[in-house]
């Protein structure tokens, strides 16, 4: 059609125009990474009773910023480094004492358009599958995909 429309044998319509731009818009999200393809399938994530301790050291032992808080496959909140250090006393807290809210749950065909928006307001996605969560994706997995 645009090579009919460019020679003039074809009258560029706005039926034809719109065929076009739907035509070029589903080929560009086919191609478009999806949440399954980005991920870390490894879900590290607390629940609200753990302490903040042991949170510590689940970010410095995995070398992570922020750890989701799941409670029976439902995602309650989110512990960051932020979270945690604007704690007085973490001796004694839990997650649930330093949770900040949770993060946007994607589903598994999420396409990498909508991921990074998300990204941008987010310090990381949970992807989910069938109701539970089942990856999760940070800026750095974004960054990791874009140089193969």
């Amino acid at each position: 059609m645009v090579a009919k429309i460019e020679s003039g044998r074809l009258d560029p319509t706005y039926s034809y125009v719109k065929k076009i731009e739907e035509t070029i818009n589903s080929l560009t999200k086919h191609q478009e990474a999806k949440a399954k393809d980005i991920m870390t399938k490894r879900v590290i994530s607390v629940n609200r009773s753990t302490k903040v301790a042991d949170i510590v050291a689940l970010l410095t032992q995995y070398q992570i910023s922020q750890v989701p808080v799941i409670e029976h496959h439902v995602v309650v909140g989110l512990v960051t480094e932020s979270s945690i250090l604007s704690v007085e006393d973490v001796s004694v807290k839990t997650a649930s004492d330093v949770m900040v809210e949770s993060p946007p749950l994607v589903a598994k065909d999420a396409v990498l358009s909508v991921i990074k928006s998300l990204l941008q307001f987010y310090p990381l996605i949970l992807v989910k599958d069938e109701g539970k969560v089942v990856g999760v994706i940070t800026k750095a997995d974004i960054l990791k995909h874009l140089v193969p």
